[in-house]
């Protein structure tokens, strides 16, 4: 993780540094330094306020603050932000007691990284020793059906498809009952990439929902939302189109090795309230990584 971050901590740590220079203590040049520090790292304005309006007020409990400690007092204040995946393992991630098989539908707008992400779970999965089903309802762009049948002859897991221009819902049903057939430990639905009128995708989205229901009556038991981390602003912005749409229970946030905007991890999981569960730090399969936040935040602030 620490080198698929490497981008925002030489921006986010060199210029705390820049911050405190010639300091002694954490007066209001610091704070207001900071401030633009976090805004320009993506972490975004409301969760930024909420961080130095806490650190404003340790200085004025605590009167003296030196300079040298904004980086421990940082890192405790964005630690009490961040929610922890509760998953160490990807064999954890299906939690114990619940009806096979773990359904997981996956939603976001096209570009961001889904069907690649679904790839990447569908093989981790499966190296663990699950049985995987992979259903390709993203039905509305061709590559997205050819991209996950290719998925899945790479990880050797069956995938339900009935092309381009067919019902989303059919093939969130038939894959979830091929998995229920099968004796599958997880099966994992895409859907339709695209923004388009809100009430469409909420109509969408609580069909597939409902259909899935009729084989399975707690399907999905987690909504996936996939994010383009280098998107920065515009990431919380679909987090926003996204949780008004449905219920999302679960965050995924890609592409954060090429960006120096990895901060919006941190906004992200503030403003929703939704724990962040799997990052993407690379190109190889298992740099789809389950997040960690200790992990994160040593990332960030590593020397």
């Amino acid at each position: 993780m620490q080198t698929g971050l490497e981008k925002t901590r030489q921006s986010f740590l060199g210029n705390i540094g820049k911050a405190v220079f010639g300091k002694t203590t954490i007066d209001a040049s610091v704070l207001d330094n900071l401030e633009e520090i976090l805004i320009t790292s993506d972490v975004g304005v409301d969760t930024t306020l909420k961080i130095i309006s806490k650190i404003e007020a340790r200085v004025a409990k605590d009167k003296y603050l030196n300079a040298s400690e904004l980086d421990i007092i940082l890192k405790e204040e964005i630690a009490s932000l961040l929610a922890d995946s509760k998953a160490g393992t990807i064999t954890e991630v299906i939690p114990s007691g619940v009806k096979l098989p773990y359904v997981i539908m996956v939603v976001g707008v096209n570009g961001v990284g889904k069907t690649t992400t679904i790839g990447k779970l569908a093989s981790q999965f499966h190296n663990a020793g699950k049985k995987v089903v992979l259903g390709a309802g993203d039905t509305f762009r061709a590559a997205a059906v050819d991209q996950l049948k290719t998925w899945g002859e790479r990880a050797g897991v069956p995938v339900i498809s009935h092309g381009m221009n067919t019902d989303p819902a059919a093939v969130a049903y038939d894959a979830v009952k091929q998995g229920v057939a099968t004796g599958a430990d997880v099966v994992i639905v895409d859907t339709a990439g695209r923004l388009h009128n809100k009430v469409n995708l909420m109509n969408e989205l609580a069909k597939i929902k409902k259909v899935m229901q009729k084989v399975h009556p707690d399907a999905p038991q987690e909504v996936l939302l996939v994010l383009d981390g280098s998107t920065g602003q515009n990431a919380i912005q679909q987090a926003k189109e996204f949780t008004k749409a449905t219920e999302v229970t679960a965050l995924a946030v890609t592409k954060l090795d090429g960006t120096a905007k990895g901060g919006v991890v941190i906004g992200i999981s503030d403003q929703f309230n939704i724990p962040v569960k799997y990052i993407g730090v690379g190109e190889k399969i298992d740099d789809l990584q389950l997040f960690n936040k200790d992990t994160y935040i040593d990332s960030l602030f590593s020397k």
